[in-house]
């Protein structure tokens, strides 16, 4: 699939034409639900995420056989200023760790019959140090964004997309802070398990790219603080939009990602659902800047996509409930 972009404008563009769910299917999955044998509203949220997928999905039945996991990995400038409690190699060990089938995602991957894809983005080149210079070139970044979207396999149902970057939650909250405002304070937390000393220094690497950098515009903020990982998966998630596939989010660094979307071309989410609230502290700041509610509080902070993955089944009971169920009339049962 090849990318109908290959500038920022381009892409804003694409953002902009996305296209909406089949109304139509809407009110006929809606009809569908109020006429299952259950008192009105009983599944609770599960009856507007099947309503919701029926919509994206063009079929006021759906059915979920075929989700795609997608896994982006990038190393961060960044971690010269020492914002990380882990060297850049781990990356690169993590990487082979998904391709081997080790990893966390790879077993809720595989619980979930979702197929899974990883995809590493120029780890012997990190990018650039957003406390010296912008993270990406314009060319760097449309680069990320095309890998992401042409990671998109359009035969699939659902998609989830994860990242693996020492250093991503710096440029995380940095994104974040950008897109959504407020301060570096505000949006860093200890990631991976830094010391006090070490959250301090992220605070001033994201406080220094915020100066430094003109970020008014969520798409030059994705590139001068961003990473490769966070733009493949702004990419991914903008290919799903555009070929009506559900996302499921993930944690911090996926919705960080996500918001520069959403702030890029208001709506830009509204195929996708939260799939869960992280422990990493300003993640319930950033699915509240988006009004996204999350699916599940599970006090996960892997990344990976490992949460949103686990979400999975909850949106497949909700799918398999909507279109599994009788009506009233099939099952002979009085609806009053």
């Amino acid at each position: 699939m090849t990318a109908p972009f290959a500038s920022l404008d381009e892409f804003r563009t694409v953002l902009q034409q996305a296209p909406g769910p089949d109304m139509e299917t809407l009110a006929a999955a809606n009809d569908r639900n109020g006429q299952l044998t259950k008192p009105p509203g009983a599944l609770g949220r599960l009856e507007d995420l099947a309503i919701w997928y029926a919509g994206w999905r063009g079929d006021a039945a759906p059915t979920l056989e075929a989700p795609q996991v997608l896994i982006f990995a990038g190393n961060h400038g960044v971690c010269a200023q020492g914002v990380s409690a882990f060297p850049p190699e781990v990356t690169v060990q993590m990487v082979a760790n998904f391709e081997h089938g080790g990893a966390a995602i790879n077993q809720l991957s595989n619980a979930f019959g979702a197929k899974l894809d990883v995809h590493a983005l120029d780890l012997d080149m990190p990018t650039q140090d957003f406390t010296q210079s912008p993270a990406m070139s314009e060319a760097e970044v449309v680069q990320a964004l095309i890998t992401g979207w042409t990671a998109v396999d359009q035969s699939s149902d659902l998609v989830v997309t994860g990242e693996m970057g020492i250093g991503n939650t710096t440029s995380a909250a940095a994104v974040a802070a950008a897109v959504l405002g407020g301060t570096a304070e505000d949006w860093v937390g200890r990631g991976t398990g830094v010391d006090d000393a070490g959250l301090q220094r992220k605070v001033d690497a994201v406080a220094k790219g915020l100066a430094l950098h003109d970020v008014s515009d969520p798409l030059e903020a994705l590139r001068c603080l961003g990473g490769r990982e966070l733009a493949a998966m702004a990419g991914a998630i903008a290919a799903a939009r555009a070929h009506r596939i559900p996302v499921i989010l993930d944690g911090f660094i996926c919705s960080a990602a996500a918001a520069v979307l959403e702030k890029a071309a208001p709506g830009a989410l509204d195929h996708a659902v939260a799939g869960h609230l992280s422990a990493e502290g300003a993640h319930r700041r950033l699915l509240d800047g988006l009004e996204k509610q999350p699916l599940l509080s599970l006090g996960l902070r892997l990344g990976e996509g490992s949460g949103a993955a686990l979400a999975i089944g909850v949106l497949k009971g909700a799918v398999a409930c909507h279109s599994g169920m009788a009506t009233f009339a099939e099952a002979g049962v009085a609806a009053g």
